[in-house]
C-alpha cells in the first residue's frame, strides 16, 4: 500500500462511489466525488473530509474543479455506462492520469473498452474493493490460507514491467504458482504459453512466509539477463 496520501477524483456517489470515498478518505488520499445530483452526496457520512463536485463527469470544467489535474487516479463508477467510458477517456487521453478506471453495467462491452485502454469492472463480476486494487496497488490480498496457515492463494499486485512476459517467468522468480488470471473480468487458467497483459489480475499460491519475496518480485519486473 502507498506509504502517502495522493488525490483520486470519483464519479457517481451511488452505493459503489460513496464506498470508495469513504474507504480511500479513511486511508488518508485527498479524495473528490463528482455528481449530477447533489442529494447523492448525502450518502456521504459527516466524516468525510473531501470535497464533493456538482456536475457533469465528462466536463472539463467540472473535472478541474474536483482537481482531475493532480489526481493519481480516477474511477467512473455512475449508473451509465456512455457516461463512465467518456469520462474514463477524458480523464486518461485530455488529462493524463495514470489509473483510470470505469465501472461497466453490461459485461459484453468490456473487451472493447480494455482495448482503448481503460481498464472495466463489471458489476456482477467485480466489488468496490478491487475497483481500488486497480487504482492503488496493495501488494498481495488473500484470499485464501489452509487451516495450518502455511500456504496462502492471495491475488498479487504485478507491475508494469512483467507486462508481454510468460507467466512461467514470473513463477520460476518469484517462488510462487499462479492458480488462475482474471483477463476482461473473467477468469482463465494459464498454460505454458501464456503471457501476462495489462490489465491482467494474477491470482498466486505461495508459502506464506514467502510473501513480502513474492509481493517484492511481482512489483519489481524481471531481472535483466
Amino acid at each position: 500500500m502507498y506509504g502517502y496520501g495522493v488525490h483520486i477524483v470519483i464519479l457517481g456517489c451511488g452505493r459503489v462511489g460513496s464506498l470508495l470515498a469513504h474507504e480511500l478518505d479513511g486511508l488518508g488520499h485527498s479524495v473528490a466525488v463528482v455528481d449530477m445530483d447533489a442529494k447523492a452526496f448525502r450518502r456521504l457520512s459527516a466524516n468525510f473530509s473531501g470535497l464533493t463536485i456538482t456536475g457533469v463527469g465528462f466536463d472539463r470544467e467540472t473535472l478541474e474543479s474536483a482537481g482531475i489535474e493532480r489526481a493519481h487516479a480516477f474511477a467512473a463508477v455512475s449508473s451509465g455506462d456512455n457516461s463512465n467510458i467518456l469520462a474514463a477517456r477524458v480523464a486518461r487521453e485530455t488529462y493524463g492520469v495514470e489509473r483510470v478506471v470505469a465501472r461497466i453495467y453490461d459485461p459484453r462491452r468490456a473487451e472493447v473498452y480494455q482495448r482503448l485502454g481503460i481498464p472495466t469492472v463489471a458489476t456482477v463480476a467485480w466489488t468496490a474493493g478491487q475497483i481500488m486494487r486497480r487504482m492503488l496497488p496493495m501488494g498481495a490480498q488473500d484470499e485464501y490460507r489452509d487451516p495450518s496457515g502455511t500456504m496462502a492463494l492471495a491475488e498479487v499486485h504485478v507491475g508494469a514491467d512483467w507486462i508481454g512476459h510468460r507467466v512461467t517467468s514470473l513463477e520460476a522468480a518469484s517462488g510462487a504458482r499462479v492458480a488462475f488470471m482474471t483477463r476482461y473480468g473473467e477468469a482463465l487458467l494459464p498454460d505454458i504459453d501464456s503471457v501476462i497483459q495489462d490489465g491482467d489480475l494474477v491470482h498466486a499460491v505461495y508459502s506464506s512466509s514467502d510473501r513480502l519475496t513474492v509481493e517484492s518480485v511481482f512489483a519489481a519486473g524481471p531481472k535483466e539477463l
